[in-house]
Formats: C-alpha cells, structure tokens, sequence
C-alpha cells in the first residue's frame, strides 16, 4: 500500500520480533482510515489486484525492452517494485553545447529540461551511476517519455 506506510512481513518469527521491535521505536500507529483500507486490501476481491498485478507485468516488460534499445543504458530486470535502476555512467563527461553532465544528477537535469522527462537519481540509494524511473504510467506515456529520453541522448556526445 505505497504512500499508506501499512504494510506486513511474512518471515521467520526471530525476524518479525526484531522488526517489530525497530518498527516500534520508529513509528506510531497510523489513522483508523489507513488501516481500515489495509484491512480491505487483504480482505476483500482479489480480481483487481489481479489485474493490475497482469499490467505492471506488461509495462515491466515494454519498459526493459525500450530501455535496452537506448545505447549505454544498463538495465536489469526489477523483481520488485515498479522502478527501473538504469546505469548510466556510459553518459558521464558528455556533453551538447554548453551543457556537460558531470553526475546523474546533471544528466535527469538536462533530460527535464531538453526531454521533459522527470527522473530521479540513484544517489540518494547509494548508486551514483544509476537513475531512477518508475514505468507506474500508462504504456502510450511510457513510450513517448522514453523515446524523449533517447532522442535527447542522442544529442550528447
């Protein structure tokens, strides 16, 4: 439930004991509202989740085939939530015109300014190299925004 912060764990019990103790001393019970939407969540029809589940699944893969087309992109397949990790350090030293990206963080810059694409950079998760992009859109967004992103790469050199 992102954006809730609800949310379980399913693990030995020496684990949940001790995550249970950090979640302890890190939050405080959250409002009746988010815990009564959790409560549906897990309680209720499970199509829609099913379904959403099943699209997720096709951007995952739209978005990796798109983004492995884009030369000096590294791309691995995420298991897990709905981002790709890219590392782009092939776009490190670039440059166009009077804009050189020295980090990641120049190079979402100029991919907001010239693409019009927001990305995020992987420094803040302790990859410098890498960016962030969430394929949590609908696939004509998707493909228009990474073919933005290629377009504007192309133009660094």
């Amino acid at each position: 439930m992102t954006g809730w912060r609800v949310g379980l764990i399913g693990a030995p019990t020496w684990i949940a004991k001790a995550a249970n103790k950090m979640q302890g001393q890190y939050t405080s019970g959250n409002c009746s509202i988010a815990q009564r939407a959790a409560l549906t969540a897990l309680t209720g029809p499970m199509e829609a989740t099913k379904e959403m589940a099943d699209a997720y699944r096709q951007r995952r893969a739209l978005v990796h085939g798109l983004l492995q087309e884009i030369p000096g992109f590294e791309v691995n397949m995420p298991e897990g939530a709905f981002y790709f990790f890219p590392n782009v350090k092939h776009y490190l030293g670039k440059s166009t015109g009077d804009i050189k990206i020295e980090s990641v963080n120049d190079l979402c810059l100029f991919l907001l300014e010239d693409a019009y694409v927001s990305l995020v950079t992987g420094e803040a998760f302790g990859e410098p190299e890498c960016l962030r992009l969430s394929y949590a859109a609908s696939e004509e967004d998707l493909r228009k925004a990474i073919a933005q992103i290629k377009i504007s790469l192309a133009k660094l050199s």
